[in-house]
């Protein structure tokens, strides 16, 4: 589970949604919880749907988000079978072990500039609190804080897309994570959708992401907790292209079976 909270979070730093097809190409690498590695990840997306493909050592895991029909696709290379989730009913229960009322976010820009990828992009300093319950309703009260600075391309390919993909797919309550990670982690899984709203009013895409995430809270096992420290992913896109993609590519393999889950 935390190796696929950690995935999750640095596939989707460097996602870039867009209603046009878009192939970007970003490597990164990410710690916490004992876990850490380098990652090479391609995202493509085409229209609503976006899939996401990560690589650590000699696996490929992929995501299939389809934001108009509510599910999302699991899968890894070594199995011929797919996770399936109804990602509606996932994100109202994933809501009721979060206090959203009670979140604290802000993206304030910190003056800085630098070049990525041939584009110019501009630095933001990103903070957000959010009040979540350890392992799910019923659990632990905990703080998830997610903060880092960003670089922000505006004008790049996809920018109108990007924005009106994110904005859309927030309101109906998509969390843009594993939903395996998110169960245990649920503040982590809205602290990241959140950061994905703020990040499209700032009017770009981020090229590149130095994000922190860390518990705190009250209690032994919040200490505990403190003490172990949080996560943490970096990454950088190398490349954005524009150019058709096959409508199959957002839906797993012919053959692999599908087990639903909840």
């Amino acid at each position: 589970m935390k190796r696929s909270v950690l995935i999750a979070l640095f596939a989707l730093a460097i996602a870039a949604p867009s209603f046009a097809d878009v192939t970007v190409k970003a490597i990164g690498s990410g710690k916490g919880m004992g876990i850490s590695g380098n990652m090479a990840t391609t995202t493509y997306i085409k229209g609503n749907k976006m899939r996401t493909e990560t690589i650590t050592g000699d696996t490929t895991r992929t995501m299939i988000f389809d934001v108009d029909s509510q599910r999302l696709f699991s899968f890894d290379s070594k199995k011929k079978e797919a996770d399936a989730w109804d990602m509606q009913a996932f994100g109202e229960n994933i809501s009721k072990s979060v206090d959203t009322s009670a979140m604290k976010a802000s993206v304030k820009p910190n003056g800085q500039t630098k070049q990525i990828a041939g584009r110019n992009a501009t630095g933001y300093d990103m903070s957000i609190e959010l009040p979540a319950m350890l392992g799910g309703a019923g659990g632990m009260k905990m703080t998830v804080m997610l903060e880092g600075p960003m670089w922000v391309v505006k004008g790049a390919p996809g920018t109108a897309e990007y924005i009106a993909f994110y904005k859309g797919a927030v309101e109906k309550g998509w969390i843009f994570s594993d939903p395996r990670g998110a169960k245990g982690s649920p503040g982590q899984a809205k602290a990241m959708a959140e950061m994905y709203k703020q990040l499209a009013e700032t009017g770009g895409i981020p090229y590149e992401t130095e994000m922190s995430i860390k518990m705190g809270g009250d209690g032994p096992m919040a200490g505990m907790m403190a003490k172990m420290g949080g996560m943490t992913s970096t990454s950088t896109v190398q490349s954005v292209e524009t150019g058709t993609l096959a409508a199959d590519l957002f839906a797993p393999p012919a053959g692999y079976k599908i087990k639903e889950q909840k």
